[in-house]
């Protein structure tokens, strides 16, 4: 198991609730999606819209173990989890009527993690 070494307390609880969901539900998803967040500041991903337009079709779920960019733009409607959110990033999802999740809510509503794809 690696190290936390942030001091963000919403970083750790959505850390920690990844784990206890991976273990739980016997769903592996979530321990790679809990790994990504919990390296360093400097290795986190970050995804620019441009990007999750050319490898996402229409009404896909996909989680982002980091920031979602508002760079470019998304022709088709999808649902995006992630840790944080640019506001032109959001604006641009919900222009192309797609959702925008946190981690935790996207936990609450598929527990299994079934047909959802990380984005790295």
């Amino acid at each position: 198991m690696t190290r936390v070494k942030s001091t963000n307390p919403e970083l750790l609880t959505v850390i920690h609730s990844l784990r206890k969901k991976a273990r739980d539900s016997n769903a592996p998803i979530w321990l790679g999606v809990a790994d990504h967040l919990s390296s360093s500041r400097r290795r986190r991903i970050a995804v620019n819209l441009s990007r999750l337009n050319r490898h996402t079709r229409a009404k896909e779920t996909v989680v982002v173990p980091g920031k979602v960019l508002g760079a470019g733009n998304l022709d088709h409607p999808i649902s995006v989890a992630a840790f944080s959110f640019s506001t032109h990033a959001r604006l641009k999802i919900s222009k192309a009527r797609g959702k925008c999740f946190s981690i935790s809510e996207l936990l609450e509503v598929n527990p299994e993690g079934s047909n959802v794809k990380i984005m790295e």
